[in-house]
Order: C-alpha cells, then sequence, then structure tokens
C-alpha cells in the first residue's frame, strides 16, 4: 500500500545551467615606445567593448605602475575595468595573452595563473581588476614586441545568473505487475502444446514437461531423465486423489495456491496433509512448507498426534516441533494423553512417541527456567 502511495505522489524536474558569455577583444598597440614615459599613474584605454551586455575595456600601464623598491622587478601590468554603471556586482574573467608577431598566434607564455578565476566587479565601488603582470625584459622583447608594435588578445568571460527551467512533470512509464504465473496458468488451463499426461484415478490431466521438470526434480528425472517413461501413454500416478493432483499442477505451475485461506480450519486439514505428502513425494518444497504453516496454525488436541507422525513420516521437523511443543502445554497434556489419536499414535510409533516425551520434558524444563528467570514485581512501598 505505501508502495503505491508512494509511486503515486507527482513528481517534477527543474534544471538549472551555466549562462556565461565569452568574447575576444584585440588590443594592437602602434608605436609602443610614443606611450611611454607619461608616468606611472598614466595608462593606455582600449575601446570600449560590449560581452554579455556590459560594457569594458583594457587598460595598460606601460611605465612602472608602483613604486619600485630595491631589488623588485619592474612589471608592466594591465587591467580589466568594468564601465558600464549600475547593476550590482558582476562576475568576470579575463584570460590576456601577448601575440606572437612571427607566427600570429597569442604564446602560451603571457597566459596568467589566475586567467580562468572568475573576479568581483562592483559598477558601484571596485571596478578594475588585473589580468596582466609580466616583466618589462619579456615584454617589450620579440616576438611580442616587433617593430614598435605589440598586439594584446584579451579573452573576456562573463558569468550570469544560471539559467533555470520551469517545473515540469517528470516523463513516466507505468509498467503492469508481472503476469508471468497466470499466462502459465492460463497454459495449464488450456492445455495448449501439452506434451505428457498423466492419469490420477481415471482423471486424465495433460500437463509439459519442461514446466514440470524446471520446479520438481522428482519430474525432471522421469520425464527428462535416463529412466523417463517413453511412449504417448498417459502416465498412472497411484496413491493420490485427482483434487490432490490438480491442486499440485495448480501451484507447480502458478507459485500459489487458490485460495489458501479456503484451506485453512479442521475442515480441510486433511487435504493439507495429502497435498504434503505430494509435495514431499515431488519435492516441491515451497508447496510442502506452505502445508506445513496451514496445519501449523490449525494445531488442536484432536488433530496434534496425527500431525505429529505426518511430520515425522515425511522430515518436517519445524512442523514435529511445532507439534510437540504444543502438546507440551500444561492444559493441554492430559487432554492430548487422553485422545483416541494419540493412543493409536502409541500403538503403531512407540518409538516416536518416547523421542516426543522426552522433548516434551525438555520444553518444560525450559518453560520453568524462563519462569524463575523473569523479574518479580517490586513491593509496593505503600
Amino acid at each position: 500500500m505505501k508502495r503505491h502511495q508512494m509511486e503515486s505522489v507527482p513528481r517534477t524536474v527543474s534544471t538549472v545551467v551555466p549562462n556565461t558569455a565569452e568574447g575576444t577583444h584585440v588590443f594592437d598597440i602602434m608605436g609602443y615606445s610614443q606611450i611611454k614615459g607619461r608616468g606611472r599613474e598614466e595608462c593606455v584605454t582600449s575601446g570600449t567593448f560590449v560581452i554579455g551586455g556590459l560594457h569594458w575595456a583594457i587598460l595598460l600601464f606601460p611605465d612602472t605602475h608602483i613604486v619600485l623598491l630595491d631589488g623588485e622587478e619592474d612589471n608592466v601590468t594591465a587591467f580589466l575595468e568594468l564601465q558600464s554603471q549600475g547593476g550590482g556586482k558582476v562576475r568576470a574573467s579575463c584570460d590576456v595573452r601577448l601575440v606572437d608577431q612571427t607566427t600570429g598566434l597569442a604564446s602560451s607564455v603571457a597566459a596568467q595563473p589566475d586567467a580562468k578565476i572568475f573576479k568581483v566587479f562592483n559598477a558601484d565601488e571596485s571596478n578594475r581588476v588585473s589580468c596582466l603582470k609580466m616583466k618589462r625584459t619579456e615584454f617589450e622583447a620579440p616576438p611580442y614586441l616587433v617593430d614598435d608594435r605589440i598586439i594584446l588578445e584579451c579573452v573576456v568571460t562573463v558569468k550570469k545568473e544560471p539559467r533555470v527551467s520551469r517545473a515540469r512533470p517528470v516523463p513516466r512509464i507505468k509498467v503492469p505487475p508481472s503476469n508471468l504465473m497466470q499466462q502459465l496458468g492460463d497454459l495449464l488451463e488450456s492445455k495448449e502444446g501439452a506434451d505428457v499426461m498423466f492419469d490420477v484415478a481415471g482423471e486424465i490431466f495433460p500437463a509439459h514437461k519442461l514446466v514440470l521438470a524446471m520446479r520438481s526434480p522428482v519430474f525432471k528425472a522421469e520425464l527428462c531423465g535416463p529412466m523417463r517413461e517413453s511412449g504417448t501413454e498417459p502416465i498412472t500416478i497411484v496413491d493420490m486423489q485427482p483434487v490432490v493432483f490438480k491442486t499440485l499442477l495448480q501451484f507447480i505451475y502458478t507459485d500459489w495456491l487458490p485460495s489458501i485461506r479456503d484451506f485453512e480450519g479442521d475442515d480441510n486439514s486433511e487435504m493439507i496433509r495429502h497435498l504434503l505428502v505430494a509435495a514431499d513425494r515431488y519435492a516441491v518444497d515451497r508447496l510442502k512448507l506452505l502445508c506445513q504453516s496451514i496445519l501449523c496454525k490449525n494445531l488442536r488436541v484432536g488433530n496434534v498426534a496425527t500431525t505429529l507422525a505426518l511430520a515425522d513420516q515425511h522430515h518436517c521437523g519445524m512442523l514435529k516441533d511445532a507439534c510437540i511443543e504444543f502438546m507440551s502445554c500444561p492444559n493441554m497434556l492430559d487432554d492430548v494423553v487422553a485422545s483416541s489419536e494419540f493412543v493409536d499414535l502409541e500403538n503403531t510409533a512407540p518409538s516416536l512417541v518416547a523421542e516426543a516425551k522426552e522433548k516434551m520434558g525438555r520444553f518444560k524444563k525450559m518453560s520453568r527456567m524462563t519462569k524463575s528467570n523473569a523479574p518479580e514485581d517490586e513491593p509496593n512501598s505503600n
């Protein structure tokens, strides 16, 4: 029931994907030597370019941008500047490379370690971040500086708010429950493709060798092994009632007892005993356990001795112990021993009765020990 309720709960899904805008601006500086010498606070600014709907510019400081201390390296620096006003914080990265003028390709020597790191720009406060810092001796030398010309290639990536789709129902394909057992039951009822027949007290039952062999090692040996019966005549089943054999076949095909509740109760105990015998005969273990379970639920003073004998004869250890434990109950023992079924059992199977009495003694001893170990109620202080 819970599983059905869980499956019926509607499920929806939404998708989020990154939203970035990327563009490249080429900053071509001719007459580089003539833009130097204007002071460390002076810069040369590229033309404004638009990426991600925002206006940007590259600021190059050809002169030393800071006061150098002894031993400090002289660097050329560049900054990416957000020129759009308002709009709050913006995250962007700038990968600045110098173009190798002998090949026309951007040289990796100019790539910065943090070029792909997104930095925060704030149009109202800090709108400029560093994007290039390179030794002057490397910057102002071939193959980057040729004929007093240097070219910067600036790849700017703007990170926007992620795109989130609208919630939508999750597609589902409903798979019906398996009806394999129903189909096998229909196959048995239809008799279609049957390749073996059984004669049980004059009643004919068509069946399929493969299904029987798959479910019962005994049928497998009889129908498919070296000792299999040949010919097309029905195989005679002795010592079994037609209704019992029919129910056995139905369970073999469907793994299900028809109306199992109908078999519970004293009126059907005899049918269940016959089914247990049949299940043991053909090694249909699950049916055998089902029959034991039903008989265990329906133990009575009038049937426990008979059920004990049946359990012993067909090696049903759990059912046998259940019968002995039932007989060990103080309020049951006298009635069980006085019953005609128990008297008959003493005459026909005295060793079984002796074993049962020995186990009954153990059950009683265990019961007494359990009671003696039980905590006593504390005396009432009042």
